[in-house]
């Protein structure tokens, strides 16, 4: 289970999930294969996430950073991903 912020690019376009299939979830964003937000916005880079032991802490930290500020997100990315790198090789 974890929380997770896809990214459009360096500081660009933010979406906020929960999943308990955190591979699988950012595959199918990256693939296009949601049709929203994602992928109208191409938000497909896997800019942070945090795992959680159960889902119900993943969806109440994912209702909280919803509701975060944009500068707070950034931060938060920035302070373990400062690059924005894509993250998603390194769930292979």
């Amino acid at each position: 289970m974890c929380v997770y912020l896809l990214a459009s690019g360096y500081r660009g376009t933010l979406y906020v999930g929960a999943t308990s299939h955190r591979l699988q979830r950012v595959w199918q964003h990256r693939q296009a294969g949601v049709h929203g937000f994602t992928k109208r916005f191409g938000v497909t880079r896997l800019a942070w996430f945090e795992a959680h032991e159960v889902m119900a802490s993943a969806i109440l930290r994912e209702k909280a950073l919803k509701h975060w500020d944009r500068a707070w997100k950034r931060r938060l990315i920035e302070a373990e991903n400062p690059q924005w790198h894509d993250l998603y090789e390194s769930l292979l």
